[in-house]
């Protein structure tokens, strides 16, 4: 059993999606990854660090939507499967692909991103990319390893979407949160989502205070004498 599926709570959170969305922009991952492994034991938390935003202020929030797909060379139905998992795509979600590893070709590109926009997706997570001054020209915050001008069909192909997916050491239900930064990319178990972001708050307002004493010439060893950190 993950340590995502141990953790017992509510997976509907007593604010809207859109609220907490917006609050969970407001954080930095640190915050939030320290709050799942101090708080909830859970030290696989972390997305593969290979994932980068293609720009660096860019920063992706919303609900897991799922997709696996690997190296296969058949092309019958790619299309017709590829559509119907852009159309299941739900205003706030993220979509967050498990490619098997491959770092050939490139599962995301323009079309899609437009796609994804009319269906309110927040954001993708994927291996490869390609079109990307048309991904950038549209402001969609993507998280890839690498771009490449080699599409899927023929050589990639989803095998199916909206089930738990391995990503690295973190498996990622559908409706999980996903939160990423600069830093890198989490997946928050919807179950205790709400109660990792007010976590999450609490560590950022403290920081400010811990940043403050620093600033102001505490010394270090006070600092942490206060109930502070470095």
């Amino acid at each position: 059993m993950s340590e995502c599926a141990q953790i017992a709570g509510s997976a509907e959170p007593p604010i809207g999606i859109a609220e907490m969305r917006e609050r969970y922009l407001k954080l930095f991952t640190g915050a939030v990854n320290d709050v799942l492994r101090f708080k909830y034991k859970m030290h696989s938390s972390s997305l593969p660090a290979g994932f980068a935003p293609l720009r660096d202020q860019m920063k992706i929030a919303g609900r897991a939507f799922t997709v696996k797909g690997g190296p296969d060379i058949t092309t019958d139905g790619e299309f017709e499967m590829r559509a119907q998992m852009l159309e299941a795509l739900y205003e706030d979600s993220v979509v967050v692909w498990d490619c098997t590893g491959d770092r050939v070709t490139a599962q995301w590109g323009e079309v899609m991103t437009m796609a994804a926009i009319k269906a309110g997706c927040r954001g993708a997570i994927v291996n490869g990319i390609r079109d990307t001054d048309a991904i950038l020209a549209q402001g969609f915050p993507v998280f890839r390893q690498y771009s490449c001008s080699t599409g899927m069909l023929g050589r990639f192909r989803m095998y199916h979407y909206q089930k738990p997916i391995l990503m690295g050491e973190v498996v990622v239900e559908p409706g999980d949160w996903i939160f990423g930064d600069i830093d890198g990319i989490v997946a928050v178990p919807a179950a205790v989502a709400y109660d990792v972001l007010l976590a999450a708050e609490q560590v950022v307002n403290k920081e400010v205070t811990i940043k403050d004493w620093v600033r102001n010439g505490v010394k270090p060893t006070e600092v942490v004498a206060r109930g502070g950190y470095f």
